[in-house]
This record gives C-alpha cells, sequence and structure tokens, in this order.
C-alpha cells in the first residue's frame, strides 16, 4: 500500500487527456491504407503526401479533403453528402478496433485512476465513431469526460478541444498533460497550455518535436 501511494504521489499531474487515434488505437495507419483504396476504386489522383497530411487531421477538414477529392473527378457535392457517401463506402469495410489497440493501452489507462490521476479523452473523431472505437476496446467506462471534435467549429490544431476538457475537469493546463501522436494534436496541446507527451510515431514523415517528452509506449507513461 505505501509503494503504491508513493507511486500516486509522484506522477506529476492530476490528469491526463488522451488522444484516441494513434495513441490508444494504432487507426492512423490503417486510415490512410484505407483513404489510397478509396482513392484508387474511385479514380481520384492523390499522392502519398495528401495521405499523411490527413494523419491527425480534424474531421471538418476531412470533410473538405473529400469534396475536393470529389471535385477532381467531375463530383460536385456538399459537405453532408460528401460525409454521407464516405460512410457508405466504409460501412462495407468492417473495422476491427479491438485488433487495433496500442499495446498496453488498456492497462495503463485503467492504472491511473488507481494512483489517483484522473482520465479524460480528446478526439477530434466524431462521437458515435468515439463511442464505437471505445466499446470495440472495453474503455467505454474509462474515461471521467470524453470530448469530440465535431463539438466545435475547428478542431485540432487549434487548442478549443483541450479547452473544453480542461474546463470539464476543472483543472489549470500547468496541473494536466495531454497524450498525442501527430502534428495537429501536439500543436493544440501546446496551444491550450499542457505538457504534451507524444506517442512515438515514425510511419508519415512528420516531427514530434513540438512535443516536451516522446515515449515509445504508453505504459512508459506511468514512469513520468
Amino acid at each position: 500500500m505505501e509503494t503504491e501511494q508513493v507511486k500516486a504521489k509522484a506522477f506529476p499531474f492530476d490528469a491526463v487527456i488522451f488522444d484516441m487515434d494513434g495513441v490508444i488505437v494504432d487507426t492512423e495507419y490503417f486510415y490512410v491504407c484505407e483513404l489510397r483504396e478509396f482513392a484508387r476504386e474511385l479514380g481520384i489522383p492523390v499522392t502519398e503526401q495528401e495521405l499523411r497530411d490527413q494523419v491527425g487531421a480534424s474531421h471538418q477538414d476531412f470533410k473538405r479533403m473529400l469534396i475536393d477529392w470529389y471535385g477532381r473527378i467531375g463530383i460536385t457535392v456538399p459537405k453532408d453528402e460528401a460525409i454521407e457517401r464516405w460512410n457508405e463506402w466504409a460501412s462495407l469495410r468492417p473495422r476491427d478496433y479491438k485488433s487495433l489497440l496500442t499495446p498496453g493501452a488498456v492497462e495503463t489507462i485503467r492504472e491511473l485512476p488507481r494512483r489517483g490521476v484522473r482520465v479524460a479523452l480528446a478526439s477530434s473523431s466524431p462521437m458515435d465513431n468515439i463511442k464505437d472505437v471505445l466499446a470495440a476496446c472495453g474503455l467505454s467506462d474509462a474515461f471521467e469526460y470524453i470530448v469530440s471534435g465535431e463539438q466545435f467549429v475547428q478542431s485540432k490544431p487549434e487548442p478549443d478541444i483541450y479547452l473544453h476538457a480542461l474546463d470539464l475537469l476543472g483543472l489549470p493546463a500547468n496541473r494536466c498533460c495531454c497524450v498525442e501522436d501527430s502534428v495537429p494534436g501536439i500543436t493544440a496541446g501546446k496551444r491550450a497550455g499542457l505538457t504534451v507527451i507524444a506517442r512515438r510515431e515514425e510511419r508519415f514523415g512528420f516531427s514530434q518535436d513540438a512535443a516536451d517528452r516522446i515515449i515509445d509506449t504508453l505504459p512508459d507513461l506511468l514512469e513520468l
């Protein structure tokens, strides 16, 4: 018991705010592959850089990208129809989110409250998608608060999603950290005044140098 109390006191933050895609589940690489296949099937000309640029992009930016992509093949669609077409295409390709769980994610997220650390989630994904992922991974009840980027005019890299999470927690930024992977997420966390911990990601060619610290695995978070 004494050792557990020492560990709890040693953790330097009162709360951890987690990103979801690329942190809890390794979906970013999966989504890039999915987008590549989508563009190939529809005959949309896209570059590999454009695909990589979608890593960590907000849902709002994703909608704008879809409209642009459809326009390249002569299809003019409003924003809502573009996302409906995408959802219809994606629905035919079931996603096994549990198989994409980041090693040690569940154990780390469950351990933090046992050490007296509060946990919240702030993801740019739509709330329906967030709920699907968490349910598949056995984490539906794991977070004190869940914030979706669709609640805001613009999600990451703008700080609003993290500022709202801080308001819900009732904590100042200097008492919390966030765990991110992408440039938009890291930028949003820094703009909100949070200490940003980045889960190492080297497959997309972007820099995580703006983060305060880079960890190789989520369990490394417990060693802060």
